[in-house]
């Protein structure tokens, strides 16, 4: 008589607990991806800023308005040095949507910039350890700064 071929009870059961086994150790890797996805986003945030912040010194480059060491009009973006002021009538109108999907608050010379809240100001936006920083430029040759903070995302 011919013996069928196949898989015992015991078999079976030691290839579900090794998946199971398997599941367990991967499972937290998978669940993190929100803080992954928040920490990518300010990174995609500061090439925004930073690309947008050269596009605008070019155009005051054009119009010779890169050494202007008072705020200056560049089609529409107010600037010093060339480079965008940090606030919203500066790198806020340079970055399409900065105003409409992050909150942001001025803090001196530099824009906060963090995930959508009700009410935002620097310190509640810092608070969170998820954030970006934009500095303006301060002199005509040291142009702009964009840090970002993602140990709390």
């Amino acid at each position: 008589m011919k013996r069928q071929g196949g898989f015992t009870l015991i078999e079976l059961v030691v290839v579900i607990v090794i998946l199971g086994i398997l599941a367990v150790t991967a499972a937290p890797k998978f669940l993190n991806l929100q803080s992954d996805a928040r920490a990518s986003s300010l990174q995609g945030l500061k090439g925004a800023m930073a690309g947008a912040a050269g596009i605008v010194y070019g155009k005051a480059a054009i119009d010779g308005k890169e050494t202007a060491t008072t705020e200056t009009d560049v089609d529409g973006i107010a600037t010093k040095y060339g480079y965008p002021m940090a606030k919203d009538t500066g790198i806020g109108e340079a970055v399409v949507g900065l105003s409409e999907d992050w909150s942001s608050a001025v803090s001196g010379a530099t824009l906060v910039v963090g995930f959508k809240a009700d009410s935002a100001t620097a310190a509640t936006i810092t608070a969170t350890n998820c954030f970006v920083t934009y500095g303006e430029a301060t002199t005509e040759s040291s142009g702009v700064s964009t840090i970002v903070t993602d140990t709390g995302c």
